[in-house]
């Protein structure tokens, strides 16, 4: 019994390492780290300064970091220049409910430091974050990380040939509707040179930084970020849904302008997002980490670069397990569709009756719509919708995790735990998922890599299970496959709970159907009385999870004012 489970065991081993490896932020640097690399120990010296107090617009800590702020600007060798103008009617009144006072007016102030480069005329690079926090909270993460990481970059270039200006801009009034930032890029003359911008954000207080916007036709630009950043962690699929989305960041209005854009934030730890307990201690410095590093790299070629990235078509591009970045042009969807089916069509077993494709597909289709319908049901029972509150929300994330994982693999056992499918029927599984592929390389070609490569792997997996069925090296190709793609879907079936699951619970069952398809043809089958005992248990559980998150109290985390 063991041997026929070895492989399946093998491979889920192997994709809870990958997973693991795509989530972890690397090693903080300590303070010998090489001058010309980034450190967090030396960034997190700024990060205490700065995150001592909450200093939301219009504070005396407000003021005073923005004085440290000038401060630290000049011993780098930077010009230094401040603006300032009158906050807007809504801004305004965000700021005195928070404060519970009654302002008539109130004065935003943006720091701006610019280190020359060798030729002034030529398009400059601005690197962004605000220095304003939500009431009560420190700020620690937002934006205070963002802050210290462009601090340390500049720290590692400043004595680096450079062609162009590096130009540092520490907005005011972020939080109360990106005051500072719209201000800045209405009226200040530098906003005319600027050729690329790095907008540094931040969502909770640890995980991976990810690239997870850039302006439109990003074709060169993502090129140049897969070419030089090392470590990275970044998603076309981010990028797509966060341009639909109604979401804003300091970003925004510079996306109104012909720049090239990127926005790099983590998202992690998301019970401390504009929480009154994110301080410097609490602040995962490997998150800081990973945000200055691959803002050093990207900031470094950038300055160097003989030209900046110009416009070209949207490119799809996602990291792998933070190894390297994969990058191609979105058509090769179409080519990857048709090569996979031409695996698919190859696989089929001609002397096996026809209709267990049929069956295996109601199977796949029956997972996806229970699974999704559960996980609806499942997310309303644990508080979700109208009248909730979305940052206790965010804080029961792990527990919103846990019951999509007890549903999941309970929908899993009640559609294929029995018996093992056969190999048409395993074809039929494919097909609903193939024909979503198809539907969302047409409709969003950038963003649908994550179902057009996994359909191909399972393509290729099924092909190989039909020519060598019980040869070693057909058994270890199947499982480093499935292992890549269950690894793949794990890492982003977490981040996808960490940006929408709070509110859309059923995203998940999309990551657990592809990982289901890449493990069937290693799965062996239960005894009726184990499987029936799974699928409780399952349900049991996650039914039980919802319900505590729904009486939980609510999160010592979430900030007053919500």
């Amino acid at each position: 019994m063991l041997k026929k489970w070895l492989p399946l065991f093998i491979t889920l081993a192997l994709a809870i390492l990958l997973a693991g490896f795509a989530l972890t932020p690397p090693s903080p640097k300590n303070l010998q780290t090489p001058q010309d690399a980034f450190s967090s120990a030396r960034a997190m010296k700024d990060v205490r300064i700065i995150a001592a107090k909450p200093h939301p617009t219009g504070s005396d800590e407000n003021r005073k970091v923005r004085d440290y702020l000038m401060t630290r600007l000049e011993e780098l060798g930077a010009e230094v220049q401040t603006e300032t103008s009158l906050i807007d009617t809504r801004a305004l009144k965000r700021l005195n409910r928070w404060g519970g006072t009654n302002k008539t007016e109130q004065e935003f102030v943006n720091v701006i430091g610019v280190l020359p480069g060798t030729d002034r005329k030529a398009p400059a690079l601005l690197l962004m974050a605000h220095h304003d926090t939500v009431w009560e909270s420190p700020g620690a993460a937002d934006d205070t990380m963002g802050i210290a990481a462009m601090l340390e970059i500049m720290r590692a270039v400043k004595a680096e040939p450079r062609k162009r200006d590096l130009i540092l801009l520490f907005t005011d009034a972020e939080e109360i509707g990106l005051v500072g930032a719209r201000y800045f890029f209405d009226n200040n003359p530098l906003n005319h040179n600027i050729g690329v911008v790095i907008n540094f954000e931040a969502r909770g207080g640890g995980g991976t930084a990810n690239l997870f916007q850039t302006s439109r036709q990003n074709g060169e630009a993502v090129r140049l970020f897969a070419k030089h950043v090392k470590e990275p962690s970044a998603s076309s699929l981010s990028t797509f849904v966060y341009n639909v989305l109604p979401n804003d960041t300091d970003l925004t209005p510079a996306l109104k302008k012909d720049y090239t854009a990127y926005n790099i934030a983590n998202i992690g730890r998301a019970e401390y997002y504009h929480s009154p307990d994110i301080n410097s201690d609490v602040l995962d410095e490997s998150t800081l980490q990973h945000m200055g590093a691959q803002g050093l790299d990207l900031t470094r070629a950038l300055l160097t670069a003989d030209a900046l990235p110009g416009k070209k078509a949207d490119a799809t591009f996602f990291d792998l397990f933070g190894f390297f970045t994969i990058i191609y042009p979105a058509f090769f969807g179409w080519i990857f569709l048709a090569i996979a089916a031409l695996f698919y069509i190859m696989s089929i077993d001609r002397k096996a009756p026809k209709k267990a494709i049929l069956y295996g597909s109601l199977k796949m289709l029956s997972f996806i719509i229970v699974g999704a319908v559960l996980l609806y049901g499942l997310n309303r029972v644990s508080g979700s919708g109208p009248g909730s509150n979305y940052y206790d929300r965010l804080a029961a994330i792990l527990k919103l995790e846990a019951t999509a994982l007890f549903t999941c693999l309970a929908v899993f056992f009640a559609f294929f735990g029995r018996t093992p499918l056969s190999a048409n029927a395993r074809l039929g599984a494919a097909l609903p998922l193939f024909v979503i592929a198809a539907a969302g390389q047409y409709s969003a070609p950038t963003a649908t890599y994550f179902i057009t490569l996994p359909v191909l792997l399972c393509a290729l997996i099924f092909w190989i299970s039909k020519m060598w069925p019980t040869h070693k090296l057909g058994l270890a190709l199947s499982i480093l496959v499935a292992a890549i793609i269950s690894g793949y879907m794990i890492g982003l079936g977490h981040l996808l709970m960490q940006g929408v699951g709070p509110d859309m619970l059923s995203v998940a069952i999309l990551p657990a159907s592809l990982t289901a398809l890449a493990l069937l043809p290693l799965y062996v089958g239960l005894p009726k009385t184990i499987n029936r005992y799974l699928i409780i248990s399952g349900l049991i559980l996650a039914i039980a999870i919802a319900l505590w998150i729904r009486l939980d109290p609510i999160a010592v985390t979430v900030p007053s004012y919500s």
